[in-house]
């Protein structure tokens, strides 16, 4: 079972809902989630098959290059930078 994968998902998830409830952005929101969907399911493929990395992988850059972005233009640590360093792990 692949637990970074599922933990990782979750806490997009659960950074998403935290978000929407700080700031109200309705976009944000949506997007996080199905960012935490698709990271979610790209968990449940590595867990069947540890070679199968594609959603994973995929979902984790497309995080990580939308965050360094934002995090390049704020400066900021939370939530962008933090998010854009987890996808070291």
């Amino acid at each position: 079972m692949d637990l970074v994968g599922f933990g990782y998902a979750a806490l997009v998830t659960f950074g998403s809902i935290w978000g929407y409830k700080r700031r109200g952005g309705v976009p944000s929101l949506i997007a996080g989630l199905s960012i935490g969907l698709l990271a979610g399911y790209g968990a449940y493929r590595v867990s069947n098959d540890r070679r199968d990395v594609k959603v994973s992988l995929f979902t984790a850059f497309f995080l990580a290059t939308i965050m360094g972005v934002r995090f390049k233009r704020s400066k900021k640590i939370m939530p962008a930078g933090l998010v854009a360093g987890l996808r070291i792990f």
